[in-house]
């Protein structure tokens, strides 16, 4: 009984390769974060895992392929975190109030993410693609029911998808004017009451269909 124990304890070849996996994307989002695409060198990222530097050619061709798949995983941490924080909501209001706090708290936790999203599209301009046709795509399905339960304006797949925009921008630029120099986001409750009475006066019946 106890050998067994012990063989069910043992991490197999696959479990350890997506933990060194794992290690270098972290350790990268760390020294991207800290130093940006440019002084993000292989020897700073396997230094900063506790790595040997071969070890990073195991996993990675180069530099810049590990940096064209940096952002869509954290991108997909991100929107897990988000799933998680609003899975108990029973409305599209309630469902976007708290996605939009949960993307601020996510921040808190990755505070390195707004840096290396803000540098992609110059240093990683693929996974910058990537990211946000992984973003916009989860918005325009998650308007579209809210479109099919009567919650949101009869709005067209047209109107849909400029909202979509809209509304990530929205995020991006309150996390950047409530950043502080320590790369701390401290969004006020106001800037929330704010965004939830703009959704609620702004995605109402009233507004026009858009040529549907």
């Amino acid at each position: 009984m106890v050998a067994m124990g012990r063989t069910a304890g043992k991490k197999t070849r696959v479990q350890r390769s997506e933990e060194v996996r794992d290690a270098l994307f972290q350790a990268a989002a760390e020294v991207v974060g800290e130093y940006g695409y440019i002084d993000a060198s292989i020897t700073r990222i396997t230094q900063r895992a506790n790595l040997a530097q071969g070890t990073f050619y195991n996993y990675f061709a180069s530099r810049q392929e590990i940096f064209d798949e940096l952002l869509p995983v954290l991108g997909a941490k991100m929107l897990a975190h988000i799933r998680q924080q609003a899975s108990g909501a029973r409305t599209f209001l309630e469902k976007e109030e708290l996605s939009f706090r949960a993307f601020f708290s996510f921040l808190k936790r990755m505070p390195y993410f707004l840096r290396i999203l803000n540098e992609a599209e110059i240093f990683a301009p693929k996974a910058h693609r990537q990211h946000f046709h992984n973003i916009t795509g989860g918005y325009m399905r998650f308007l579209r029911n809210a479109r099919k339960n009567g919650e949101i304006a009869d709005l067209s797949d047209e109107a849909l998808e400029p909202l979509v925009y809209m509304l990530i921008a929205t995020r991006g630029y309150l996390a950047l004017r409530y950043t502080d120099e320590n790369g701390v986001v401290n969004l006020p409750e106001e800037a929330v009451t704010v965004y939830l009475q703009l959704l609620t006066n702004g995605l109402s019946g009233r507004m026009t269909s858009g040529n549907r």
